[in-house]
């Protein structure tokens, strides 16, 4: 219950509309305990001679009456509490959204896309009931449990003594099968998560799923995963269908007594016949009411374990954070410092060692190297994607972490490789830079990103919808509508992380042309792919294993005969044999 409790106190913007809620649904339950009296006084004042008609006339009608209140309840507290609850997930979906998007890029490199889904989907989704059906169950019938338990003792303490003598065992039986429900609802939970990921993975490659034919593959493993998940769910419904007629046994039991004790009271005269039936009703009142609240904690069970997921995302801690008296970041002219920069994404495993570079604001700065050399790890660290692990990371001579993160991501634009668009138009998708901009000027933008022509040749012009990720658009398209973008942000530093290599020819002189208009006048950092593209950058760094072994420009270099020579000749060499053959 410790996660239960937890969750509760979510409820408290909501408690306007649960107390009502809660108001009515004890009125509900009110109005059923009423019915055994009804039927007592029917059977101990109406059906006997000589009593007068119209007794039974407003009998007739009391019970019409409580009925009628009943249904009204009912309807009020479902209506309000259904409120109440979609709200409450509503928000708390909206919660953990909102926090999700202020974790730092390490926690999503360390978790599958679909368990993140499905922790804003699924688990929250399963906090409903538990909130909502769950928690009415519990208050309505725990007083229905005390007002009936209160009216057998009025009418036979001896017989209301027998009909507690099973509520230890009922207690030990609802615990036993609690926990192992709560664990099985974990491993549902989890198997749900894994539906999710495998079927995210699958629909987001579904280009690499088709060109290596592995549909037949991916139904297997998606059907794998799908039976685990079916197995999971049976193994929790099982115990939570094993709950219910257990505790109802073990109330049965103490009814069989009732019925034989009671038995013998009215046949020796100490009780009325009215008086044994409504303590029956009162008694089996108390049962049903007890089997509502066992399958109440059975689902609270299930559903404390899609909350322990949700409260897992909710705990944790940013790696990145600003610091409490983070300044914000003035506009920059552009100068970036790395000073004895170390850094390593697990630990003792160092991925830059001591790197120092200098670069003047308006500088072209081309960092190359073989894979893993670190080249992606300096631009993660200038907009602080991750922190140093020691050294610091300068912009015109403020260390980044002394800057709140929005002041200093601003001012930097990033142009991966692969540009992902957002499903929308293409205006949109441009607007994306710079929320308030005009329509001029995001047009002018595509202008300068060579890609304005393109767009007016589309069905729509500039609101034409593009796929998910763009994927009705070209590489060339998608990445020019990405520079567009870049270029309407107008940030002082600019981070090219291979923005051409994935290009064909003349998609990339038109992607290049777009890119040296974006860098006139900023502050440029470009990790190329190709040294041909990078021979005019006013530096070159050449790094291998976390540091840096070479820097100067492309005619130093080439005459150092160290390895940006050795790199950009074997480049060569490769381009002449394509060439050739």
């Amino acid at each position: 219950m410790k996660t239960y409790r937890r969750l509760l106190g979510y409820i408290h913007p909501y408690l306007k509309l649960i107390i009502p809620g809660l108001l009515f649904s004890v009125l509900a339950q009110g109005s059923t305990a009423g019915f055994p009296w009804l039927i007592k006084e029917f059977l101990d004042k109406v059906l006997q001679p000589g009593k007068p008609m119209h007794y039974l006339y407003l009998l007739v009608l009391a019970i019409l009456a409580l009925m009628a209140s009943r249904g009204i309840f009912n309807f009020l507290q479902s209506y309000i509490m259904a409120k109440a609850g979609q709200k409450f997930i509503i928000d708390l979906r909206e919660n953990v959204y909102r926090h999700l998007q202020k974790l730092s890029l390490a926690y999503y490199e360390k978790r599958k896309t679909g368990v993140i889904m499905s922790n804003l989907t699924n688990d929250v989704g399963a906090l409903q009931s538990a909130i909502v059906d769950n928690l009415v169950q519990l208050v309505g019938e725990s007083f229905s449990i005390v007002a009936c338990i209160t009216m057998v003792f009025y009418f036979n303490w001896r017989l209301a003594l027998i009909t507690l003598i099973t509520a230890p065992l009922i207690g030990i039986t609802v615990g036993k099968l609690g926990r192992k429900i709560r664990g099985a609802g974990k491993i549902s939970q989890e198997s749900i998560a894994e539906v999710t990921s495998v079927l995210q993975e699958s629909i987001s490659a579904v280009r690499v799923v088709k060109s290596y034919v592995r549909e037949d593959y991916e139904i297997e493993r998606f059907a794998t995963e799908n039976d685990f998940n079916f197995r999971a769910q049976m193994r929790s419904i099982k115990l939570s269908a094993i709950m219910s007629p257990a505790v109802e046994f073990l109330g049965s039991i103490g009814v069989a007594f009732l019925v034989w004790y009671g038995g013998l009271q009215v046949i020796n005269g100490t009780m009325t016949t009215g008086d044994l039936v409504a303590f029956l009703m009162y008694a089996g009142y108390i049962s049903n009411p007890l089997k509502r609240i066992s399958n109440a904690l059975a689902n609270i069970q299930r559903a404390s374990a899609a909350a322990d997921r949700v409260f897992e995302v909710l705990d944790t801690v940013p790696d990145v954070e600003n610091k409490p008296n983070a300044m914000v970041l003035p506009h920059i002219i552009g100068s970036i410092e790395l000073d004895s920069v170390e850094f390593e994404y697990d630990k003792n495993e160092p991925v830059l060692r001591g790197v120092s570079l200098k670069i003047k604001p308006g500088e072209v700065v081309a960092l190359v190297g073989p894979s893993g050399a670190g080249k992606t790890t300096i631009v993660n660290i200038i907009p602080r994607f991750y922190d140093v692990t020691a050294g610091s990371v300068k912009v015109d001579g403020i260390d980044v972490r002394d800057v709140t993160m929005d002041s200093l991501r601003e001012q930097i634009g990033l142009v991966p490789q692969e540009n992902i668009l957002f499903h929308g138009t293409i205006y949109n998708n441009i607007l994306y830079g710079k929320l308030d901009a005009t329509k001029e000027q995001v047009e002018a933008a595509a202008m300068a990103a060579n890609a304005h022509n393109f767009i007016l040749e589309q069905p729509f012009g500039y609101q034409t919808i593009v796929g998910e990720r763009g994927s009705t658009l070209s590489g060339g398209q998608r990445q020019r509508v990405a520079i567009a973008r870049a270029i309407l942000k107008d940030p002082r530093i600019l981070i090219l992380d291979e923005a051409t290599s994935a290009l064909d020819n003349e998609s990339e002189k038109l992607v290049q042309e777009a890119l040296e208009k974006l860098m006139v006048g900023r502050t440029s950092i470009v990790i190329a792919h190709r040294l041909t593209t990078v021979q005019n950058a006013d530096l070159i760094v050449v790094m291998d294993q976390g540091r840096i072994v070479e820097q100067g420009k492309h005619e130093e270099l080439l005459a150092n005969n160290q390895l940006y020579s050795k790199l950009y000749y074997r480049e060569f060499d490769e381009v002449e044999a394509t060439v050739e053959a």
